[in-house]
């Protein structure tokens, strides 16, 4: 059972503890309040600033959970304080660790300041969780995708316009590089998992997932430079940096061209192109 009055003071007090600069926005101007506005918690959740307000208040309905990790994830909450908030909506938490698509709070700090980048956040399936506005016009909007079509690894198998982006001469590379990488995560997680079904379910639809898994391929390294044909910008050439969480298995991708390079340029036209 949901309790308002004591959801609605957590809340207030998580929002009063965060400032600006934790969550990636600016200054501003002279504050009256300790901590963020209830419109700028909102945004960062998703939601109307009404609807937030009034779960501040102890009036508004039950959230959802989807509503709550929403919430969870604007505030910057550790899951311990993730799983406070879910219990105080009326909620089960959801499981911890590999698997939950919630972003720890340091990962998260860094992610807030990489605006003008290229950047996601990716789990170990390869299902984006946060991208840059960069990130979402240089490979297209992930929010966008649902069930195991989150995962670029599903994509690559089953959608023929996943592939459109990477040049033909990368193409087969990527494709064992997926496969590998599956596996290493199925026999990690064991029979029953996510990655054991998302495998499963595969080898049902793609003959090509199928002949890539029976040379079962581990260790696969994928290399530090990245290409990308671009449909709008033509062909970027990308470092990428990776960090990774292990305690949730999550992986930050930060991609980056060399100054001076006509890639480098090509980005820069993207982004005027994204705003």
């Amino acid at each position: 059972m949901i309790d308002r009055p004591e959801l609605g003071a957590y809340l207030r007090a998580r929002r009063e503890a965060l400032q600006p600069s934790d969550v990636g926005l600016p200054p501003g101007r002279r504050r009256r309040t300790a901590g963020l506005r209830r419109e700028e918690v909102a945004a960062l959740c998703h939601m109307s600033a009404d609807y937030y307000a009034r779960l501040e208040r102890g009036t508004g309905p039950q959230p959802s959970e989807q509503m709550v990790a929403a919430i969870a994830q604007g505030l910057h909450l550790s899951r311990a304080e993730r799983d406070h908030v879910f219990r105080l909506a009326g909620h089960r938490p959801p499981e911890s660790g590999a698997g939950s698509d919630h972003v720890g709070p340091g990962m998260m700090r860094i992610f807030d300041r990489l605006v003008d980048t290229p950047a996601e956040v990716v789990t170990e399936l390869g299902e984006t969780l946060l991208q840059t506005p960069l990130a979402a016009a240089l490979f297209g909007d992930a929010s966008q995708r649902h069930g195991p079509s989150r995962s670029i690894g599903w994509r690559w198998f089953t959608e023929p316009g996943a592939r459109d982006l990477f040049p033909p001469e990368d193409r087969d590379t990527t494709a064992r590089l997926y496969v590998s990488s599956l596996r290493e995560v199925a026999t990690r997680r064991g029979a029953g998992s996510r990655a054991a079904q998302l495998a499963d379910e595969l080898l049902q639809r793609s003959d090509e997932f199928r002949a890539l898994w029976d040379r079962h391929e581990v260790g696969l390294v994928p290399g530090s430079v990245k290409r990308y044909d671009h449909p709008e910008v033509g062909r970027i050439e990308l470092h990428c940096q990776v960090l990774l969480d292990p305690e949730q298995a999550h992986v930050l991708l930060v991609y980056t061209a060399v100054p001076g390079t006509e890639s480098h340029d090509r980005l820069r036209l993207l982004s005027v192109v994204a705003a």
